[in-house]
């Protein structure tokens, strides 16, 4: 029993000293993305953040997987999936990364981009290719109530009432595509207010599970690995997401089939894309969002702001970090 517990202490402070050592994969990644900040070029943005991402992720004591990752269906730089990286045999996790999430709003200079990763004990994650997904996320409040299938009307009618607030008090994310236009439709003529955003559902789906939220649901299709690295973060903090896959090209659902996932109607819960407690949430913001302020660049130093969840503890720790120019 006593050596159990002994390892059972030992796996837990492995888990925090990761945790903490991602932080540092995540800042070299939003450092190296910002300086692409403005200058019109995503895939050179993109391909930057991965490869400090990559560069970091391989100095480190662990033996990682990626297991959904960004870039495929953009045709655009990735760490792909079933990259092995880190530079030991243990202990073996599962990682779920975008280098660059929202690499739009960094090439032209706009609103919220992250670099992010979540890992898990093995097989902890989802397995899937880097395709699409429908979402429908909430705060801890509406987690019980919400209904992937159900009208939009009756969604939001339902989460206004477990908040106390009138629907015409609630704010549904949305990300500003052509395929939602008859969504963002159906959400205004129930009286709720829609908030459209051009890149970055890993932030607007977490928004809703943060204290005192702005954001009160996040509705629409976006990316099956955003899908999953939010997941983790509202798992930890006691909010919901549902998912379910919806290729929107035939080749898309091809991959989705040659990953071995054959039922297309299959709802995933936050605990089917992330499972069990051993996982971390690890993002530094490289432009400001909902959740992050972005990479700031001053006269000597270049200061990031990161957040990590840990899924053991429960902990979340906002930190911010002054890198001087020589050590980065």
């Amino acid at each position: 029993m006593y050596l159990v517990s002994c390892w059972l202490e030992f796996e837990k402070g492995m888990d925090r000293n990761l945790a903490l050592e991602f932080v540092r994969v995540t800042e070299a990644a939003a450092i190296s993305a910002a300086k692409w900040i403005g200058r019109g070029d995503k895939h050179a943005a993109d391909g930057a953040a991965v490869d400090a991402m990559r560069s970091r992720l391989n100095q480190l004591d662990f033996s990682g997987t990626i297991v959904i990752g960004e870039g495929k269906k953009d045709e655009a730089p990735e760490l792909f999936i079933g990259e092995k990286v880190g530079r030991n045999k243990n202990p073996q996790m599962d990682l779920a990364v975008d280098p660059l999430e929202c690499t739009d709003s960094v090439a032209h200079g706009r609103y919220n981009a992250l670099a992010v990763i979540v890992a898990g004990a093995k097989n902890s994650l989802l397995h899937a290719p880097d395709t699409y997904m429908e979402k429908l996320a909430v705060g801890p409040a509406a987690k019980k109530v919400i209904d992937i299938d159900a009208p939009v009307k009756e969604n939001i009618k339902k989460v206004a009432k477990v908040l106390g607030k009138d629907v015409n008090e609630i704010t549904v994310l949305v990300l500003d595509r052509e395929r939602h236009y008859e969504l963002i439709r159906d959400i205004r003529s129930t009286g709720a207010r829609v908030r459209l955003i051009t890149d970055g559902d890993v932030a607007g789906a977490i928004a809703p599970s943060l204290p005192d939220p702005e954001i009160d649901m996040l509705m629409g299709i976006g990316a099956s690995a955003e899908a999953v690295l939010a997941a983790t973060a509202i798992k930890i903090l006691g909010g919901e997401i549902l998912a379910r896959f919806k290729p929107l090209q035939e080749s898309h659902k091809k991959e989705i089939e040659e990953a071995g996932i054959t039922n297309l109607k299959k709802i995933y819960t936050s605990e089917d894309l992330a499972k069990g407690k051993q996982l971390t949430f690890t993002a530094t913001g490289v432009i400001e969002g909902p959740l992050l302020k972005g990479v700031e660049f001053k006269k000597n130093t270049i200061v990031t702001h990161s957040l990590v969840i840990r899924g053991i503890s429960g902990t979340i720790r906002y930190i911010t970090a002054h890198h001087h120019y020589h050590g980065i």
